[in-house]
């Protein structure tokens, strides 16, 4: 039964579930496809709500929005809790709630700390099937964080990548990222930042860094970046000269000049607003990526609601179909 058919009822995917029912091509797809509706005016999001709450440093907040080609509307609540990972949490921690846009009823709650870490690692991975070159053979890991795995796999999935380099402020965690590269048989070394840059035809950062990790003059020609961890004002995670040297594209551009990755170079007249371009254009064919092998590339990767709802829609409907999903008459 399909979701939209439940009448009164509502669905309830849990965690578990939805790592059960979802996976990467999945999410890929559905952020690909929201992307592209928001490019053409055809999904739109909300202006965001995030603040710090005064207990346990916690950032709290609401991203949310609409998309009139798939139909769902929703919003994600939730936010980052820096001490979870004593307590054995993750740090991000959020729930996904679903309307049907026909009648603003209830339909789906979903769990959404798994589909934050797929969803973020799909973005990536959209813009490297679109603006890395063709030809790309070594991927480079700055962060090793609880979503850098989920980033690193859905990387490696879009170029035929040769080894990986990483690098990370705790080094004690980069383990889990040689652990998925032995797993798929493939060469990983830890080195430093100069040196991934060197070395790297795509680089991921996906940190909580507040200063540049990576200089400009570091970044080789050819080179595909998705910054993917700068989602609140003050976050940095790259030398805001690097825009100044690249093509830019990013998933929304009012929160890519606010609260992304290029605030900082904004902020510094490096560029303007107007020379960001939305990944949807590249994907509807709207407007050129990559030019050349010779062009640096740059996706900056805020974090959009239309994502989370995206896949969390996709969730419920796979869940539902595959009767793993618990259905709450109101």
């Amino acid at each position: 039964m399909p979701v939209s058919d439940q009448g009164n009822a509502v669905t309830v995917v849990s965690e578990a579930v939805c790592e059960q029912v979802i996976g990467r091509q999945d999410a890929f797809t559905a952020v690909e496809n929201v992307f592209a509706a928001m490019a053409k005016q055809n999904a739109y999001n909300f202006p965001v709500v995030r603040e710090a709450i005064g207990h346990a440093d916690a950032l709290y907040g609401f991203k949310s929005g609409f998309d009139r080609e798939g139909k769902v509307l929703g919003l994600k609540s939730g936010g980052y809790w820096p001490g979870n990972t004593r307590l054995n949490l993750t740090n991000h921690q959020s729930t996904v709630v679903l309307f049907d846009p026909d009648t603003g009823r209830l339909k789906s709650l979903v769990g959404g700390n798994y589909l934050t870490a797929l969803r973020t690692a799909a973005s990536s991975a959209v813009s490297i099937a679109h603006l890395a070159r063709k030809d790309a053979k070594v991927l480079g890991m700055v962060g090793a964080g609880h979503q850098s795995t989920f980033q690193l796999r859905a990387a490696l999935e879009q170029r035929d990548f040769e080894s990986v380099v990483a690098w990370n402020l705790h080094p004690e965690t980069l383990p889990r990222l040689a652990a998925v590269c032995e797993e798929l048989s493939l060469p990983f070394e830890t080195v430093d930042r100069k040196e991934l840059c060197a070395r790297s035809d795509v680089i991921i950062t996906i940190t909580s860094a507040f200063e540049a990790l990576l200089d400009s003059d570091w970044v080789k020609p050819g080179t595909h970046i998705a910054c993917m961890g700068t989602d609140t004002v003050g976050k940095q995670e790259v030398d805001p000269r690097l825009f100044a040297r690249a093509r830019v594209f990013t998933d929304e551009v009012v929160q890519s000049v606010t609260l992304g990755e290029a605030q900082h170079a904004i902020a510094s007249g490096l560029i303007r607003e107007t020379d960001i371009v939305p990944i949807g254009d590249v994907i509807n064919n709207a407007k050129p990526g990559r030019t050349s092998d010779e062009d640096i590339t740059l996706f900056d990767g805020t974090g959009v609601g239309l994502q989370d709802l995206a896949v969390a829609s996709v969730a419920a409907e796979l869940a539902v179909s595959e009767n793993k999903a618990q259905i709450l008459e109101l």
